[in-house]
């Protein structure tokens, strides 16, 4: 069954936020010279996560970014903001903002200095009272595997943010999770029902053939 195509609905995925000390910290150098310097990465490569669990049938549907999911993707003068709205806080357009694949993921860095606003992002992210962030995209081709419950995004067609989160679990990965998985849940919850009915039919012949003997 072939993942449904989404390639013009926009996606959000969470991630954690790196904070690196002045000094670079972990022995890395910082890639933007800025006291308020942040880093982290967006997404990693072959590292499948719970992207949602249906509460229905206790599936988990998984996902997981191919090392070639980069390619020829438009990451042309994505922003950093708050939650998908509001401030600009970083851009790349004026060297305040670095989003690029890596061996390891998409990394990001972003330099928090440059207004009020992205001073005060940074103050929260540095007393841990913000912890998350979150990217938003477009995928330009996935692959899904039935057995599994696995989406393999294998190209990012357009990369738009990556924002600071203000909670632990994002809505907005939630609803774009269930409107991309619409069609496999529906089906998948259809095959649930069957194989429980049958099941359950099983288990009745079987009692009745056993009550046959006994009489």
């Amino acid at each position: 069954m072939p993942m449904p195509a989404k390639p013009n609905e926009r996606q959000y995925r969470q991630m954690s936020v790196v904070l690196r000390s002045l000094d670079g910290g972990e022995g890395r150098e910082k890639r933007i010279e800025s006291d308020y310097y942040v880093e982290g990465y967006a997404s990693t490569f072959n590292d499948p996560y719970v992207l949602y669990e249906d509460p229905w049938d206790g599936i988990e549907y998984r996902e997981v970014i191919s090392p070639d999911a980069f390619v020829d993707t438009d990451m042309s003068d994505i922003i950093m903001q708050f939650d998908h709205v509001g401030d600009v806080l970083a851009r790349q357009s004026n060297g305040t903002l670095i989003v690029e694949p890596d061996e390891h993921g998409l990394f990001m860095a972003a330099d928090l200095s440059k207004s009020e606003a992205a001073r005060n992002r940074f103050e929260e992210i540095d007393n841990g009272l913000v912890t998350r962030m979150s990217w938003a995209f477009t995928i330009g081709a996935s692959e899904y595997d039935r057995d599994t419950h696995t989406t393999t995004i294998t190209r990012v067609k357009k990369i738009y943010d990556v924002s600071a989160v203000s909670l632990p679990a994002d809505p907005n990965t939630e609803i774009s999770a269930r409107n991309l998985l619409n069609g496999v849940i529906e089906q998948s919850r259809k095959e649930f029902a069957r194989r429980k009915g049958a099941l359950l039919r099983a288990k009745a012949c079987l009692a009745i053939t056993n009550a046959k003997k006994g009489n």
